[in-house]
């Protein structure tokens, strides 16, 4: 199909997805330069700093991309033509209808809230008294938010005492005007005329004190780590509707039964920590509860048959979740040994792929850093994480006594996909107990 065969054009403009957004970026154009697009299928995908969404043709017609992905924009921007086989009366028509769709879109950019362009102290939408009164103030009204008619800036919304201070401010018409542009304050200008009026020089030297704003320094791209990170855990929140359920646990026995125990390694120069019990806990408790040890795949939904507890540990690289495999079958000794090898490996950067993969649950402690209770991001495509907190003394009531016991915190996040409300708190309620009651330890396979 020849060029002379498109008769018209469409504009494509980037859209203006609410009131409060003034600028979005596409992201992904669905159709190549030149290519062939039906209206009413999807064009292009947006992202403006709420959500991501795809937009769809006006028009069917051949593509021309004028912006292409990952470039910010303000909102109405011309961004694509679309040339149609509509009947025009010439090729002069064709090009005056798309300079008209331009210059209406550019007209309505005009009105678009402040942020959009750079407008003048007159082109701000402010009422005449309001105008007057901070033009004579040499207020800077770029700041100010209207309570008006469609956002008019209204007398009320000017700062307090502006109208009072303006009577005791003697200034020439130009240096209030001068003062107004700049965003100089008159009450702090000493003015050198007549009577201490402030002159246009007097604000002119005020203008070379006010320090030149400092040019923020360029983005840098997210690679490495830190862009896989940065994916996997937005993600994990935009894809997976997260509930969490938060308990508090008195852990006064669990601290004594880690004293008991590792007086009784000591001999072999071995320290149990409490990641790796609240590992072997947990793997307990989804013994019990195997429906926490679930991911949905795009294959469906996979029971998995290994109890794979990965713990989140903090990098110079940042987050890792190295993994501690069959963690049920393993008692405390060994997977304190496992758990001391595969860290040592992730800080040092030598970690294996098998030694950050094929987790089932994890677990992440915040308790070294004295935060109490917080909502972890399950890591994906796992379907729950536990939070732990730190372990601290607390007054707590017991048989009706106020006595001091160790008291600490746990957080579980679940994809409320694949597990309900009330099995996750079950879930979460025996591990509390393993906590409280160390005595069920003895009851575990070793």
């Amino acid at each position: 199909m020849s060029d002379q065969e498109f008769t018209s054009s469409y504009q494509v403009v980037m859209p203006r997805l609410g009131l409060t957004m003034v600028e979005g970026k596409i992201v992904e154009w669905y159709k190549k330069n030149g290519g062939w697009v039906d209206k009413g299928e999807p064009l292009f995908s947006i992202e403006n700093e709420k959500a991501t969404l795809d937009i769809e043709s006006p028009a069917s017609g051949k593509l021309e991309i004028q912006i292409e992905p990952d470039i910010v924009v303000p909102i109405l921007s011309p961004v694509g033509l679309i040339h149609t086989r509509e009947k025009s009366s010439s090729h002069h028509a064709v090009q005056k209808e798309v300079q008209a769709t331009t210059a209406t879109a550019a007209s309505t950019m005009e009105k678009a809230p402040a942020g959009v362009t750079n407008k003048s102290f007159d082109q701000i939408r402010i009422s005449p008294r309001a105008r007057k009164v901070a033009r004579e103030a040499g207020l800077n009204i770029d700041q100010i938010s209207g309570s008006g008619i469609r956002g008019m800036i209204v007398t009320a919304d000017l700062p307090e005492k502006t109208v009072e201070g303006l009577r005791a401010i003697k200034a020439t018409p130009v240096a209030r005007k001068m003062a107004a542009e700049a965003g100089v304050d008159l009450a702090g200008v000493t003015g050198t005329g007549p009577r201490g009026m402030v002159c246009k020089e007097d604000v002119e030297r005020c203008k070379k004190t006010i320090p030149a704003p400092v040019e923020p320094s360029a983005p840098e791209p997210l690679i490495g780590l830190r862009k896989v990170i940065a994916e996997r855990l937005g993600k994990s929140w935009n894809e997976r509707p997260q509930a969490n359920l938060t308990t508090e646990v008195d852990a006064s026995l669990f601290v004594k039964a880690r004293k008991q125990i590792n007086q009784e390694l000591s001999k072999k120069e071995i320290k149990i920590s409490y990641n790796t019990l609240m590992i072997k806990l947990v793997a307990q408790a989804i013994i019990e509860h195997p429906y926490m040890n679930v991911s949905l795949l795009p294959e469906g939904l996979q029971q998995h048959n290994q109890v794979n507890v990965g713990l989140a540990v903090d990098t110079p690289r940042g987050l890792m979740v190295p993994v501690v495999r069959d963690a049920d079958h393993k008692n405390f000794e060994c997977i304190q040994q496992d758990l001391d090898a595969v860290i040592q490996r992730t800080l040092a950067g030598n970690a294996t792929w098998d030694d950050v993969t094929g987790g089932t649950f994890t677990i992440t402690n915040l308790g070294a850093f004295d935060i109490d209770a917080f909502t972890p991001l399950i890591n994906p495509p796992e379907s729950a994480i536990l939070g732990i907190g730190r372990i601290h003394e607390k007054p707590v009531v017991v048989d009706g006594q106020i006595v001091v016991h160790e008291m600490m915190s746990l957080s579980i996040s679940f994809d409320h996909r694949l597990i309900d409300g009330a099995p996750a708190a079950r879930f979460l309620q025996r591990v509390k107990q393993f906590i409280e009651q160390p005595f069920l330890w003895s009851l575990w396979d070793k």
